[in-house]
């Protein structure tokens, strides 16, 4: 019996290592995550277990007022109208918001793909326009596209799972509507130049810029204080809450001021009106309910909107800059000492405060950073002057992370290229994983991969500084 049972299970372990190999070897560009996802496999999906809500019900309520805080809702809908001097939506604008939309992206509560959405739209190119285009010709957004799905999950590292703030959620709509909304996004991009709608320091969510023309802008400007003999210091803020916190009316009332057409700003505020979310975890009712939200996560538009509200931030304060990817900001100020750039990091801070306050924008505090800059050539000791503000004293880092760059007080880049390094082996090791010796990926694959995924990895940076000798060499190894 015993032999019996070795047999057999022996013949499990070998069909199952069989169909392993040959599934690896037959592996294609879109079944590489699939291997992925089969060889690392994930942790179980954790139940919502918190107090004071003991059904699935009570759960979900729960977490929509955590994801969810109230906001003050927008101004009450006019009646319908079609807006003058409206253009009209043409086949291209639909073409071009599919062409960035991915096929794998995940769909919202209607389930359709936008390889469905491609596909009608090549065969009847007339299609989607003459659906869409009555909607932002009156300025409205109907309430079944308004619905969405949100996906509960655990954050990684927590040490217990019993409170609200454990667990995030990702909020997915429905793809024909994110059609809408990319257009609506275009054409409010288009009209911000025009109506200096954003700050030029702001370089997150706008056509043509990136991460690296933050870090550039900053990098340059600490380098044109230092050749004037000044002492440069810069303070990292990042906005609470960030989309969360934008208050509709406030919104709507500056797209008017600034010379919005009067149509992108009804269609915006019925955008934002009137939303409904269903989350999704084991046990999960499944009856969508009404959420007050800033801007809606996970929008094509959201990003725009979010830069447009936060547009007044931008302080002019002589010998200083503030710069910004979407809500990441750097506070930079230059002086003949670093304890007068201190005092001037607090003034510049309170002044933000200020600014922010009516329009309901917060800086989180475990996310400030401070860093006093030093050329190479200083024989200085570094400053070790702290910035306070309020109540916590924030210290000079010697290595911060912004935007994916790490920095050092002389801007030396072996910090950030090293951590690249170590990126790009656990990368690796993914690869050699599902490739071991004689069996598994096949080459050709595993060299897209290489290029895919590790070359972004390494060179994340290279725009902005060049690896250092040092780095190089294990560099060129891949």
């Amino acid at each position: 019996m015993k032999s019996s049972r070795r047999t057999y299970f022996k013949a499990i372990a070998s069909a199952k290592k069989t169909h392993w190999s040959d599934f690896l070897s037959s592996a294609t560009p879109r079944s590489i995550r699939t291997a992925k996802r089969f060889a690392c496999g994930h942790p179980p999906q954790r139940f919502p277990d918190l107090p004071g809500a003991s059904d699935p019900a009570e759960v979900a309520e729960t977490l929509l007022d955590h994801f969810f805080p109230s906001k003050s809702p927008p101004p009450p809908l006019l009646r319908l109208m079609r807006y003058e001097n409206y253009t009209t939506l043409t086949s291209e604008e639909i073409s071009r918001a599919l062409s960035k939309s991915s096929n794998t992206s995940a769909p919202g509560p209607d389930h359709i793909p936008y390889s469905v959405l491609k596909s009608i739209h090549h065969i009847k190119s007339s299609l989607l326009p003459s659906l869409l285009d009555p909607l932002l010709a009156h300025g409205f957004h109907p309430p079944f596209l308004k619905k969405a799905l949100g996906i509960v999950l655990d954050k990684p590292g927590k040490p217990a799972y019993d409170s609200r703030s454990s667990f995030r959620g990702i909020v997915l709509l429905r793809t024909l509507s994110k059609i809408l909304e990319r257009v609506a996004a275009s054409r409010l991009s288009a009209q911000a130049a025009i109506c200096s709608l954003i700050n030029p320091l702001q370089c997150g969510s706008l056509s043509g810029r990136s991460t690296a023309d933050a870090a550039l802008v900053l990098q340059h400007n600490v380098e044109a204080f230092h050749r004037l003999r000044s002492k440069v210091s810069t303070l990292f803020l990042d906005v609470k809450g960030g989309f969360d916190n934008v208050e509709s009316p406030s919104l709507l009332s500056l797209l008017r001021r600034k010379g919005v057409s009067p149509y992108l700003v009804q269609w915006v505020g019925s955008f934002l009106r009137d939303r409904t979310c269903r989350l999704t975890f084991q046990g999960s009712p499944r009856h969508f309910a009404p959420v007050s939200v800033g801007v809606p996560q996970g929008s094509p538009i959201s990003p725009l909107l979010f830069v447009i509200y936060i547009s007044s931030l931008y302080l002019e304060i002589p010998r200083s800059l503030i710069i910004s990817y979407v809500d990441d900001f750097a506070v930079t100020v230059a002086s003949p000492s670093y304890r007068t750039n201190v005092r001037l990091l607090q003034k510049t801070f309170s002044a933000l405060k200020r600014k922010a306050s009516p329009i309901n924008i917060l800086f989180s505090a475990p996310k400030t950073e401070l860093i006093q800059w030093r050329t190479t050539r200083s024989n200085e000791p570094p400053c070790s002057l702290p910035v306070q503000l309020e109540d916590p004293l924030f210290y000079p880092q010697s290595r911060l992370k912004w935007l994916g760059f790490i920095f050092t007080p002389a801007f030396d880049p072996r910090s950030h290229f090293s951590r690249r390094y170590t990126l790009a082996n656990a990368a690796l090791a993914t690869i050699r994983h599902l490739s071991p010796p004689g069996m598994g990926l096949p080459p050709y694959l595993c060299l897209a991969l290489a290029r895919s995924l590790l070359a972004p990895i390494l060179l994340y940076g290279a725009a902005v500084w060049n690896p250092p000798p040092s780095i190089m060499g294990p560099i060129s190894v891949f």
